[in-house]
């Protein structure tokens, strides 16, 4: 048989993969699945780790020599090879376990191409590294940040580790946030996608260096290839000694979100 995906270019190894991915976490949702406890309130599905064997299929017959991290099967040859997979199969899978349809199928090649596919709108928000773009019903357009919607989404999910010099929910009660924006709460990196997208204003999360997280690395690489401005909550580079993530559509909008912070 012949491998269809050894001939695509690495942004549509990353489409391909997260769209098998969001084709299982489609096809399972609502059905009775059995859980994996990670301990400390965390859990998998039998959704997470069938979408993740099926991202691995894919990038196993495209790129059989690259590594491979995944959220459920985690580290797969050298960690540190050139070129390595992070892959996040069901981003929300709390959502997805009570019936709510806000999830992300992540995938990304560490410093280069990536995909975030929204198993339900049938989108997938794609990079090569350059240039980031959605798919949608077989078309291809632009991804275009902006402001204007003035929605901000903080991820207000535990541990807060910057706890308390900073609180996402301090934020939320800031005059200024009040006056300018409105907040949303998804508990998803689809968020990312969507700032990027132009359906989101920023997004603010707490946490350590979120460059190389399986959850965060393709939504960090949408944005950055779309011109959105990222920094960690300190407002020095997302990085080793970064901290959490304020990711903004433009400068105006990162630097009041900074003030506030």
């Amino acid at each position: 048989m012949i491998n269809s995906y050894a001939s695509l270019d690495d942004a549509g190894v990353a489409i391909a993969a997260a769209q098998a991915g969001a084709d299982v976490v489609r096809h399972m949702y609502g059905l009775q699945l059995s859980r994996v406890d990670k301990g400390a309130g965390e859990f998998a599905t039998a959704a997470d780790v069938e979408a993740e064997k099926a991202i691995l299929g894919v990038i196993r017959a495209a790129r059989p020599d690259d590594a491979v991290l995944g959220e459920e099967g985690g580290q797969q040859g050298a960690a540190a090879s050139t070129r390595q997979w992070l892959m996040d199969p069901l981003c929300g899978t709390l959502n997805y376990a009570v019936g709510n349809k806000l999830v992300a199928v992540n995938v990304a090649l560490r410093n280069g191409a990536a995909a975030v596919a929204d198993p339900f709108s049938g989108e997938v928000f794609f990079t090569d590294g350059e240039t980031a773009w959605v798919r949608q019903e077989g078309g291809d357009a632009r991804l275009a940040p902006t402001p204007a919607t003035r929605l901000v989404d903080v991820n207000l999910d535990p541990p807060f580790p910057s706890a308390p010099g900073f609180r996402a929910v301090d934020l939320l009660a800031h005059p200024g946030f009040v006056a300018r924006y409105r907040p949303r709460v998804v508990s998803t990196t689809l968020a990312l996608a969507w700032v990027a997208a132009g359906k989101r204003a920023a997004y603010v999360t707490d946490g350590g260096d979120l460059s190389g997280s399986v959850h965060f690395a393709a939504g960090i690489a949408l944005c950055r290839a779309a011109g959105c401005v990222l920094t960690g909550i300190d407002g020095g580079p997302i990085g080793q000694s970064g901290r959490g993530l304020v990711v903004a559509a433009d400068a105006e909008t990162h630097g009041l979100l900074m003030s506030m912070i």
